[in-house]
């Protein structure tokens, strides 16, 4: 049986700010991201089972993704917690979603995060491929299982 990928396409809006870093990315500002989510498997034989040909429902990737990930960073402001600056856990509601992480949020250090999240949730026989996170229109950042067993 042939192994198949699945991607599913996601957006979500957050802010971040890299504490440290020397361009105006240390200031708080905001992106637009996509995220591409691959996944891999063989597809279901079972000719009882509904998901027949499947080698996974993408309503169940979207589930998935949506309260692993979109859920908790759509329209939140991550910040490294080493660095956040008291004042801004003082704002409370007007901050709204504060999102303090043990890493720098870079592109990077987000798909890494997003990728152990996901792997722990998908089902038996389906694997995690590949991790893409568009920040702007010319730049984003690719993460492959592959390339980091």
């Amino acid at each position: 049986m042939a192994v198949f990928r699945l991607t599913k396409e996601f957006k979500f809006e957050m802010a971040h700010a890299l504490a440290g870093y020397t361009g105006p990315c240390r200031h708080i500002h905001g992106h637009s991201y996509e995220l591409l989510v691959t996944v891999k498997g063989k597809p279901e034989t079972d000719p009882g089972s509904p998901y027949l040909g499947m080698v996974m429902d993408f309503r169940l990737l979207k589930e998935i993704v949506r309260e692993q990930i979109i859920g908790e960073f759509d329209h939140a402001l991550v910040l490294n917690k080493a660095s956040a600056p008291q004042q801004i856990t003082d704002l409370g509601e007007f901050v709204g979603r504060l999102i303090l992480v043990d890493y720098q949020p870079t592109s990077e250090n987000l798909l890494a995060d997003f990728a152990m999240r996901l792997k722990k949730e998908l089902p038996a026989g389906v694997k995690l491929h590949s991790l893409m996170l568009r920040e702007t229109v010319t730049s984003y950042a690719e993460w492959f299982a592959a390339d980091n067993e």
